[in-house]
């Protein structure tokens, strides 16, 4: 008997936990993501002709698609469920175009959650394809082969082969650099505080003589600036013997809110902060969560919403949901009166929801089991993040007191939590989670106490640059100036990697000479492409597109005309650097030039490709294992790390993700092997 109805979505998992809720009248397949795309090795693109993509069927896709037209034949209705956003309707679009089907009735269904009421519901309820999102997702296309097509040759050419350009991966690649060079241009200025240890005076109750901390904060009433130890110093004797007096005390109670739910680029760096994950790991586990996990006799189950998105929407079902759940379980005292709404950013999704736990009920310690321990993490921050952002706020009294020592006014501030709110739940910033030992605790003072002096300390301190970004606080920034959107964000930041652009080093994101130099470059001579403005400017219209309040070709004419222009000069004009080294060709005797390759920077011979003598450019520093002789050169692992590794590998495996010290030296004999 033949299926009545076929189901399409994009992966193998989705399709087994659809399949559970449908039942047997339904088949669902997998298209394993994309079946067509632009051709690799042509534009694909007739510009003249409105932006025509002349699309083909992906490489090893071919029989997949046949069966799938196979499926269809059996099939007197068909409904395409891939994603709830531009790229899973462009997929749906292009394989209903490319599967030919004659007779069959056609819907599109959209869920943002793989549970059973949802699911049933979508089906009662399927709708036509959006022609408009189709039109954005594939302007956006176009723009990034555009992009990639005509400029990553152009890299090759000029600089060397293997590179590439990308719309929104090159504007990312110039916040990094352009970060390092403030980093590297930035001058430290000298600064000293003084710190007074006080306590109540001789004679007071004894649990009332805990040491407590003053900063020196005005002086003559003016911000004290002291900026050099020989005034620090002068300032300290001064002081010397004179009474501390309180002069006042400031209390007020100071409500903290909690966060909106999840959205993508907020989940990517707080999972980074918190779980040490990249954006592409926690993308990675996200999906696996969306799109069914076996639980028990359940069997797969969809343990959160759709995890590309940017609005922070809640349904009213899970509104109630978590609501109950708080007054139930956590107690009346953390419910609000109404529920908490949260804007979203500008054009967000609202059709959309935020990240969240398809049941409330379903905590992490009962979802646990049924997960690895990295599915638990994410799981357990999803759930507590989106329970909390329906929580009462947290209550702190801040308490605020001046004390007067002659002309120097010292300040000591100091908090209590009066009542914990969401913070019982989640914790949002790493202070809250200090031991309370590390805290200014202040005794109970009165207006006009006196108070002993404990000890006066003078400290050194220097202004410090603004710190290189990490994988966290680069998304953020893309986020704030609007470039790229929630899909875009691990693999921008994967492909710079990948590229050797730049490098992880100790958690923050280090450019490379190779990066500095397409950056540079890039914004000499496509300013346009490098801005961040027009950039987000792009961005904004492609949304517009999506709301069918602009035309498509429109866009990518405003992008083209003036790309063409810059690119035809750049072609004429750019010319490649050599850069000579200081090192001649052991095979025939010219100088070696320094060249970029995947794996970082390499001495080639200048007669190349008539002599291809290469070789690695060292440090200058022996490798430390006893009888080698070799030197150690920074190399670079699949994960994008950078260590050192001697050139006599593999005869010689010491590596160290650090230059090594004598130290190291001295014991390399018996370990010759540390891992990066």
């Amino acid at each position: 008997m033949p299926t009545k109805s076929l189901v399409i979505v994009e992966s193998p998992a989705k399709a087994r936990t659809i399949s559970k809720f449908l039942g047997k009248s339904f088949s669902v397949v997998s298209s394993m993501g994309h079946i067509v795309d632009l051709p690799a090795k042509k534009l694909g693109i007739e510009v003249e002709n409105n932006y025509k993509a002349d699309l083909v069927v992906i490489t090893g896709k071919k029989k997949l698609l046949a069966e799938l037209r196979k499926h269809a034949k059996g099939a007197d209705s068909i409904y395409f469920a891939t994603d709830p956003d531009r790229e899973g309707e462009a997929i749906g679009w292009n394989l209903k175009e490319w599967m030919k089907l004659k007779d069959q009735a056609v819907y599109r269904v959209e869920f943002h959650e793989i549970t059973k009421s949802a699911i049933e519901a979508a089906f009662k309820m399927p709708r036509k394809f959006d022609e408009d999102k189709i039109r954005a997702q594939q302007a956006r296309r176009i723009l990034d082969r555009l992009v990639g097509y005509f400029l990553s040759p152009l890299l090759w050419r000029k600089v060397t082969r293997g590179l590439s350009a990308g719309r929104v991966q090159s504007v990312a690649l110039r916040l990094i650099v352009d970060r390092e060079k403030e980093i590297q241009a930035f001058v430290p200025s000298e600064y000293w505080s003084i710190e007074a240890q006080l306590k109540k005076k001789e004679g007071q109750p004894k649990d009332e003589k805990a040491v407590f901390t003053a900063v020196l904060d005005k002086i003559d009433n003016e911000k004290a600036g002291i900026t050099g130890g020989e005034t620090a110093s002068k300032i300290i004797a001064d002081i010397g013997g004179k009474d501390f007096i309180i002069t006042a005390i400031e209390k007020n109670i100071r409500n903290k809110n909690p966060q909106a739910p999840f959205i993508t680029s907020s989940l990517q760096q707080e999972a980074f902060n918190k779980l040490r994950f990249s954006p592409t790991k926690t993308m990675f586990i996200a999906q696996q969560l969306y799109e069914g996990i076996e639980v028990g006799q359940e069997g797969p189950v969809g343990l959160i919403t759709y995890m590309r998105t940017d609005s922070t929407n809640v349904a009213q079902s899970a509104i109630a949901e978590v609501r109950s759940f708080i007054e139930k379980d956590l107690g009346k005292e953390y419910l609000p009166e109404s529920p908490r709404i949260y804007k979203s950013k500008k054009l967000a999704q609202e059709a959309h929801e935020a990240i969240r736990p398809t049941q409330v009920g379903r905590s992490p310690q009962e979802a646990s089991g049924f997960l690895t321990p990295e599915q638990a993490k994410l799981y357990e921050l999803i759930w507590k993040r989106f329970v909390a952002s329906q929580m009462n706020p947290a209550q702190i009294e801040q308490t605020g007191i001046t004390i007067a020592c002659g002309k120097y006014l010292f300040r000591a501030t100091g908090s209590t939590i009066v009542f914990p709110g969401f913070t019982a739940l989640y914790k949002i910033d790493e202070e809250e989670q200090e031991d309370d030992k590390k805290k200014n605790r202040l005794p109970i003072l009165e207006n006009g106490e006196a108070l002993a002096l404990v000890e006066l300390m003078p400290g050194q301190h220097f202004t410090k640059p603004p710190a290189r970004f990490s994988e966290a606080s680069l998304i953020k920034a893309l986020e704030e100036d609007g470039v790229g959107r929630p899909s875009t964000y691990a693999p921008i930041i994967s492909t710079i990697v990948n590229r050797d652009y730049a490098r992880r080093e100790k958690g923050y994101l280090m450019p490379t000479d190779l990066g500095v130099k397409v950056s540079e470059l890039l914004v000499e001579y496509f300013p346009q492409v490098m801005d961040i403005t027009f950039t987000a400017h792009m961005e904004d219209e492609l949304d517009l597109v999506e709301e069918g309040k602009v035309d498509w070709v429109n866009i990518l004419n405003e992008f083209y005309g003036p790309f063409k222009e810059k690119l035809d000069y750049a072609s004429a004009n750019i010319k490649k650097e050599v850069i000579y080294s200081d090192e001649i060709c052991s095979l025939c005797g010219k100088p070696m030039v320094i060249k970029w390759g995947r794996k970082g920077k390499f001495l080639s011979c200048s007669d190349y490709p008539t002599c291809k003598n290469a070789k690695s450019i060292t440090s200058g520093v022996k490798c430390p294992a006893e009888g080698c002789g070799g030197d150690l050169i920074l190399r670079r692992s699949y994960r994008g790390r950078s260590f050192y590794g001697c050139s006599n590998y593999p005869k010689c495996t010491f590596t160290s993700r650090e230059l090594p010290s004598e130290e190291t030296k001295s014991e390399a004999g018996s370990e010759q092997k540390n891992e990066p």
